[in-house]
């Protein structure tokens, strides 16, 4: 279920992403993705292996990088991705790794 703001279709989809993703140009990758579909937000490696993610923007173009980041298609190799929808929160500018 995606959680939409009262104002607009603007959400955050925050993403766990498993699998051999660092190392290999994956948040290079999901920074590309994000930036083509205008969001603002994150991706960062986690200690345990895992890259995270964080985007704010239109549902539709969240939900495209979401696709995007399970379609196989990136660098390295994706075992599976957990997400979530939330209400945006602003303060996000452009994308970046972390």
């Amino acid at each position: 279920m995606t959680i939409v703001s009262e104002e607009d279709n603007t959400v955050r989809l925050t993403a766990w992403v498993h699998g051999q993703v660092q190392g290999v140009g994956f948040r290079w990758w999901t920074r590309s993705r994000a930036l083509e579909l205008g969001l603002a937000g994150s991706a960062g490696n986690l200690p345990d292996g895992r890259v995270e993610v964080v985007a704010e923007g239109a549902q539709d173009n969240c939900e495209r990088l979401l696709e995007a980041l399970k379609s196989g298609k990136s660098p390295g190799r994706v075992d599976h991705v957990v997400h979530r929808f939330s209400p945006a929160r602003g303060g996000l500018v452009g994308f970046v790794e972390r």
